[in-house]
């Protein structure tokens, strides 16, 4: 063991621990989640590249030496590139801002650093957290502008699972695009469409959702870096904040991060949160009533609508023979739940902010980490392990179609409404198909009303369009770098 001293007194420590007194006393007063910060591998990676960044500023400025400069710079290298994760031991719901998280950073960077040099753990005279680690910062810049780094990475795994799973939708809608099925609305029968319309459709609306996505980044490139405790920069030299920023875009590959404009009002504000968090659900719902409509459309397999077959992944009853329920879709629609309480949190620990500062970041940080792993990995399996072996079943929607009054619909311009309102309800009293009854009325000949209830004119638009331009070599790079990013996040 090892005893290190804070102004509340000392604590013995694990030899071994490369998180120091302040992170001990953290884990054994937030005792709460049961889940380390480290469950989030993009929010430790960012918050060492923070770290990275902030010590080669301080080098060019003459705020830290080289020596030290160099030890911390490659011991933040070491977190970033995956190892030491093991370390971040604070549990995610924290009170105090985010200063535990930030401080189990510190921690952890100094001991390796130390390690590094050659020094025992806990050598802070040499190199300290406080002093070196964190010089010309605070947790109230640190923390929020890991936060939105690790967001800027989180959000473009789920924009790339959801284009993936877009052009699944436009592919299915390419292959349907000939199966003409009963449109409905407010669940009854409505007019003609084609299960290719259908699909096509979900796919476009994932594209409306990505480009959403896509929105909310310049906002999480706005960092309040250089602020220190609440945007007066005090402890840190004017020119420390242009340069960690010019050296946190270079270290992250994103040269559109750039310095809060007011930093007083960037370390108090948290709307950026919320509007994260409202993307974020708004995807979520619109994907949930998605899987509504998958569970509608394959319900039965008898007594249903039955047009479209869900893959069969698991048995569906411990007591029901042969059931298969749309346990995929399900886990969809429960995902997005989840998601919508949280963008509840996100806007309550917002407005719960006070004065110079929001306390609640952590939990806002919680949620929305959660939110966009869950949902990415929703996204996954829903492509993987649904929609890419959904199948249609032509028979039951061709006779839905031939048995289907909506028809008659597309008649109007020639029968008009009085007589296709009486068509219509002498095929519903008597079960007729609306085509006897129409060749009934002696008004339109056969070639003329085969023409007029052709799929072409009964869908007003047959051809689905291109798909998204996505070719077979760029699906594959980005199922890989998706696969070993989960890979990372399991490990």
């Amino acid at each position: 063991m090892r005893i290190e001293r804070d102004s509340l007194g000392e604590m013995e420590l694990p030899d071994e621990a490369y998180w120091g007194i302040n992170t001990a006393r953290a884990v054994n007063n937030f005792r709460i989640s049961r889940r380390e910060i480290s469950v989030y591998p993009d929010l430790i990676v960012a918050y060492a590249q923070v770290k990275q960044a902030a010590a080669r500023a301080n080098r060019d400025i003459g705020a830290l030496d080289g020596e030290r400069a160099e030890l911390i710079d490659r011991a933040a290298q070491d977190i970033i590139d995956g190892h030491l994760h093991d370390q971040f031991i604070v549990g995610v719901i924290q009170g105090g801002a985010g200063t535990s998280t930030n401080m189990n950073v510190n921690e952890v960077i100094a001991n390796r650093a130390l390690e590094l040099a050659g020094r025992p753990f806990g050598d802070y005279a040499f190199l300290s957290p406080n002093d070196h680690v964190n010089r010309s910062q605070s947790t109230n810049d640190t923390y929020p502008s890991a936060v939105k780094l690790s967001l800027i990475i989180a959000l473009t795994k789920l924009a790339d699972e959801m284009r993936l799973l877009r052009h699944s939708f436009a592919t299915k809608g390419r292959e349907f695009r000939e199966v003409l099925k009963v449109g409905r609305t407010q669940l009854q029968d409505a007019v003609p469409m084609t299960l290719g319309q259908e699909f096509r459709g979900f796919s476009t609306t994932l594209g409306e959702d990505i480009d959403r996505l896509e929105d909310v980044r310049p906002l999480l490139m706005e960092l309040n870096l250089g602020a220190t405790a609440i945007g007066t920069g005090i402890t840190a030299s004017p020119e420390y904040g242009p340069a960690v920023i010019r050296h946190l875009r270079e270290i992250t590959g994103l040269p559109d991060l750039m310095q809060a404009g007011d930093l007083i009002e960037a370390t108090s504000d948290t709307g950026v949160f919320m509007s994260t968090s409202s993307v974020m659900k708004r995807a979520a719902m619109k994907l949930s009533k998605i899987c509504n409509d998958l569970r509608l459309l394959s319900s039965g397999p008898q007594a249903g609508f039955a047009e479209i077959v869900l893959p069969p992944v698991q048995a569906g009853s411990s007591i029901m023979p042969g059931k298969v329920n749309p346990v995929i879709p399900e886990a969809v629609n429960q995902v997005a739940f989840v998601i919508a309480g949280a963008d509840v949190t996100v806007a309550m620990a917002s407005e719960a902010g006070q004065l110079q500062l929001n306390a609640f970041e952590p939990v806002m940080a919680h949620v929305l980490l959660q939110n966009s792993t869950w949902l990415r990995r929703a996204v996954r399996t829903l492509r993987i392990n649904c929609i890419d072996g959904i199948t249609a079943n032509v028979d039951r929607t061709r006779a839905q179609v031939n048995q289907s009054v909506g028809v008659v619909t597309a008649l109007l311009p020639v029968l008009g409404y009085a007589t296709a309102t009486r068509i219509a309800k002498e095929a519903l009293r008597t079960g007729r198909p609306v085509r006897d009854l129409v060749l009934k009325d002696g008004r339109i000949s056969a070639e003329v009303l085969d023409e007029l209830l052709s799929p072409v004119a009964l869908s007003g638009l047959q051809d689905t369009g291109p798909l998204p331009p996505m070719t077979p070599e760029l699906i594959l790079r980005m199922e890989r770098e998706l696969d070993e990013a989960d890979l990372r996040d399991d490990s």
